[in-house]
């Protein structure tokens, strides 16, 4: 009977909760204090190294380190260029060849139907004063005869070597056909009225070769230009009587 007579008391959530969870194992901390502030403990603390940013390069500073070589670089070739040219100019010293028109024949000078055929024979002196320099005449050259701005006559000249401080004779025939030379004819014929002579130019163009010592250098072109003045274009005995001439020289690579 006794055991009817126990009392149930009810029994809340909140209490089977707090019998189950383990007591806590480290104390509280206040509210305003951390747990750092109870460590006894000290900790060692490093410095922390930032590195620096790799620098970039100026793209102007390249350009201008590029710039300065190439100019450094060209310079160093004139300058080798410049001794070069002095050294030999010394070893060597050159001079220019001389031309002379020495004598003119005219076979041929006909005006037939408004057509001029001339025929003529010019002997050209050619001197090369130089004592160690040779110059070879190679082929492709062009001589021609002009009246004002009209072609008479043209040919070239052969191929030959010459040596050092040589004169050579060259007897060069010239050819030519000037149509409707009508005018041409009586242009010529003014200028005898008027002057008693007549204005000629000689022109060549010729490729060569120097020779300095056992070294040949590369071809270039003689540029030779004569003024002559001539008493007719029919002359006893197809012979012309020069006048007057003068000769220029250059060259061109």
């Amino acid at each position: 009977m006794a055991d009817q007579h126990k009392k149930i008391h009810p029994v809340h959530e909140e209490d089977v909760e707090a019998q189950r969870s383990p007591p806590p194992t480290l104390p509280f901390l206040p509210k305003d204090s951390s747990r750092s502030d109870h460590d006894k403990v000290p900790r060692r603390t490093f410095p922390v190294h930032h590195s620096k940013p790799p620098k970039k390069r100026s793209t102007r500073s390249c350009l201008c380190k590029c710039f300065c070589w190439t100019l450094s670089l060209l310079l160093i070739l004139i300058i080798a260029i410049a001794i070069t040219l002095g050294i030999l100019y010394l070893a060597f010293q050159p001079k220019l060849p001389k031309y002379s028109v020495d004598r003119m024949q005219i076979t041929q000078f006909n005006l037939n139907d408004s057509n001029l055929q001339a025929t003529f024979n010019v002997s050209i002196t050619a001197i090369n004063p130089n004592k160690r320099i040779g110059i070879y005449y190679r082929g492709g050259s062009h001589i021609s005869v002009w009246y004002t701005d009209t072609k008479l006559c043209e040919g070239s000249i052969p191929k030959f070597y010459q040596g050092h401080q040589n004169t050579t004779l060259l007897n060069l025939p010239l050819t030519g056909q000037t149509q409707n030379a009508t005018a041409l004819a009586n242009s010529l014929q003014q200028q005898m009225e008027q002057t008693g002579n007549v204005p000629l130019n000689l022109r060549v163009d010729q490729p060569v070769r120097i020779k300095l010592g056992q070294l040949k250098l590369m071809e270039v072109k003689f540029l030779v230009r004569c003024r002559l003045v001539v008493d007719s274009l029919s002359g006893a005995d197809n012979a012309i009587k020069i006048q007057d001439s003068s000769c220029k020289f250059r060259f061109k690579l």
